[in-house]
């Protein structure tokens, strides 16, 4: 079955902007199935528009900006 964007249903969407870019943390359910965390990164183009980048490796202070983001989404993983 190929993939439905209609079934994905967000459940919990936080950013933080740095200066190069973007961190998105989400919580998201498929289908009414187990509820995932994602982490995605965008990166901010010569026009300053945000494009989507591989989530890569963080920095210590990426990593410090997402921690109290990712306790909130594990909230709404219950």
């Amino acid at each position: 079955m190929p993939y439905d964007p209609n079934l994905d249903e967000s459940l919990f969407s936080q950013s933080i902007e740095t200066e190069t870019g973007r961190l998105t943390v989400s919580v998201y359910s498929y289908n009414k199935g187990a509820k995932k965390l994602q982490i995605s990164r965008e990166n901010r183009d010569m026009e300053g528009e945000f494009r989507f980048a591989k989530m890569g490796r963080l920095t210590k202070d990426e990593i410090q900006a997402l921690l109290p983001i990712m306790q909130e989404a594990i909230k709404h993983m219950d």
